[in-house]
């Protein structure tokens, strides 16, 4: 069965919508990439931050209240008229929700959590319901009043790429005829203090794939999709996933998971472009240079966009999907913005430039996505059967 992301709207630290995303993104911008205070005790930290005004969660839907569903609902908006449309389609039970986050609304909740830490109780107004992971998609399916199935991912950095795949597999079962994919995730103390502990953030701007790196940025946003079978611009041409079993937060250093689950989505394609996963860290960027080079050598042109987002966690893989799609709108390609400085003693790849064009034709985009537990995936899409971007 051939499915399509036939819409797409976003938020991240590029902009709001696709156009103003689309517009940084080409041009290499880190504006978006921004020093702030209040995270972390006694010093400041370097995160990908959404600015400007987002969507206020409905009156009627104020048990869903959060900066990470304000983040989605801002998404959702661009492409709330093609949803309404194929709820009118199919009906309201027919339509799925399969989204990915990992911080869900913990940041909006954590004002309350230190009330009950210092006074011994949690202020009037506080409910769990905000942070649980379960929210994002309780709270998309009551905006749109939809009674089909639903479900929120949430494996940490590939939830949102997982979700895509996880709905796709739906469609094919014949479980729902059209999904609401995607991901969001917002900013909150709890992972940057747990990613602060565990040595990993970058001391300024995060440098992937370079000598100089020395960990990654955090960062917000959200990106949704309408996947279906109706067909459209940008065509989801395959995935794969795979379990590296290797250790809790660590990749293994060999990148056989990596590299496989690649090469399930890639099948007999040519590649013309990878989106990497490119944390800026020691040993993510070591494993995936080596995964990438043996799939496609040193001549397909890469890129890590998390330079200019920062590592937007559950989101990212939605996003980054976002990035293939409009890469394949726009005949361009994200460059990879960092310092220039190759590592001596990782596997050469190629990396996309500022103002490079994308060579498309028929072959396949990637976009790869990969978590602590060493679970791994990539998503491929090609050029659709009709141009509706």
């Amino acid at each position: 069965m051939t499915l399509y992301l036939t819409a797409l709207g976003i938020i991240n630290p590029l902009g709001q919508g696709k156009d103003e995303v689309a517009k940084n993104l080409f041009a290499g911008s880190q504006a978006g990439l921004i020093e702030k205070d209040g995270f972390l005790p006694d010093q400041s930290v370097y995160v990908g931050a959404v600015t400007g005004e987002l969507a206020q969660v409905p009156d009627h839907l104020k048990a869903h209240d959060s900066r990470n569903n304000q983040l989605a609902l801002t998404a959702l908006k661009e492409i709330e008229p093609e949803i309404r449309k194929g709820i009118a389609t199919y009906g309201a039970d027919r339509i799925a929700v399969v989204v990915g986050t990992s911080t869900s609304g913990i940041g909006s909740n954590e004002p309350a959590i230190r009330d009950k830490v210092l006074n011994g109780s949690f202020p009037e107004g506080y409910d769990y319901q905000t942070q649980a992971t379960s929210d994002l998609s309780v709270f998309i399916q009551d905006y749109f009043d939809l009674t089909g199935p639903a479900m929120t991912v949430s494996t940490a950095c590939t939830s949102g790429a997982k979700a895509v795949a996880s709905a796709a597999r739906w469609i094919e079962a014949g479980v729902c005829d059209l999904a609401i994919v995607g991901g969001a995730d917002s900013l909150c103390g709890l992972t940057l203090n747990g990613f602060n502990a565990l040595e990993s953030l970058s001391k300024g701007v995060c440098q992937p794939f370079s000598q100089n790196r020395d960990g990654i940025n955090i960062g917000e946003g959200a990106a949704f999709f309408i996947l279906s079978k109706e067909a459209g611009a940008v065509e989801l041409a395959g995935y794969g996933e795979t379990s590296d079993a290797y250790h809790i937060s660590a990749p293994s250093p060999d990148g056989e998971g990596a590299f496989d689950a690649m090469r399930q989505a890639k099948g007999d394609h040519e590649v013309a472009y990878i989106n990497l996963h490119g944390t800026a860290t020691r040993l993510n960027d070591a494993m995936e240079a080596k995964a990438v080079a043996r799939l496609v050598g040193d001549c397909v042109p890469c890129s890590s966009t998390k330079s200019m987002t920062g590592h937007m966690l559950g989101a990212a893989g939605a996003n980054e999907l976002g990035f293939l799609w409009l890469m394949l709108r726009e005949g361009k390609l994200a460059p990879h913005i960092w310092d220039g400085q190759q590592d001596e003693e990782s596997d050469i790849i190629r990396f996309a430039e500022k103002g490079e064009a994308l060579d498309g034709g028929n072959r396949l985009l990637l976009s790869n996505s990969f978590a602590f537990g060493g679970n791994n995936i990539c998503l491929a899409v090609k050029k659709g059967s009709c141009d509706d971007a």
